[in-house]
């Protein structure tokens, strides 16, 4: 699972790796770090151009027996695309988006003290993860990011990890098929393009761990 993202560069930067419209006079109101039920920066397609906004990460899922005033949970991560719950959006290209990321985290360490592990892209600072998009009711806009098994290079830090895209593959999920879709989906990341920084730094601060746990993944 991919619980924790990061985008430390500024919106114009971002704008300019995606080659997106942004007016200048919207400002995107997202942390740098970024947990799931939280604001993070997405690239969708509109009339033919990329736009940047900001979405809350996870699509709002009530459980059986949540109590009505209870808040949803953030369903963050795709499993797989051909599940009931994707295959429609997957299948519609408006429906699809890249999540922006500078990196992102992985749990590290013993049971109580584990510590943030950030996977980076060699010689990519910025870089994609592909994703679905849509409206709710509860967050307004959402996004959900779609997972992949890990490569040799993540292994020792989960069996999973999230579809990473060329800056070459952008068009193709955002455009393409869902048969390419699926590819992307079923394909192993090269190796030797990851890079790991291992921290001293606690996974989750206190005042999020209630939130970034455990969001159920579909």
């Amino acid at each position: 699972m991919c619980n924790l993202t990061t985008v430390r560069k500024s919106r114009d930067e971002v704008a300019a790796h995606f080659r997106v419209r942004t007016p200048p006079d919207v400002e995107l109101n997202v942390p740098e770090e970024t947990l799931p039920g939280y604001p993070g920066m997405v690239i969708r397609e509109a009339d033919g151009e990329r736009v940047l906004q900001s979405m809350v990460w996870g699509f709002p899922l009530r459980l059986k027996g949540m109590k009505p005033e209870s808040k949803p949970k953030p369903v963050n991560n795709i499993a797989d695309l051909r599940k009931p719950m994707w295959i429609g959006l997957a299948k519609k290209p408006e429906a699809r988006c890249l999540i922006p990321l500078t990196g992102f985290a992985e749990p590290e360490g013993p049971k109580g003290s584990k510590t943030r592990t950030w996977v980076t892209l060699k010689g990519q600072p910025i870089f994609a993860w592909g994703g679905l998009w849509r409206k709710s009711a509860e967050w307004g806009p959402v996004y959900s990011g779609a997972m992949t098994d890990c490569n040799e290079a993540m292994r020792p830090l989960h069996d999973r990890m999230p579809v990473l895209l060329d800056p070459d593959e952008y068009d193709q999920w955002l455009r393409g098929s869902f048969e390419d879709l699926l590819a992307f989906q079923q394909r192993s990341f090269p190796d030797d393009l990851i890079e790991m920084d291992h921290t001293r730094e606690l996974w989750v601060p206190k005042k999020a761990k209630a939130t970034a746990e455990a969001p159920p993944l579909l």
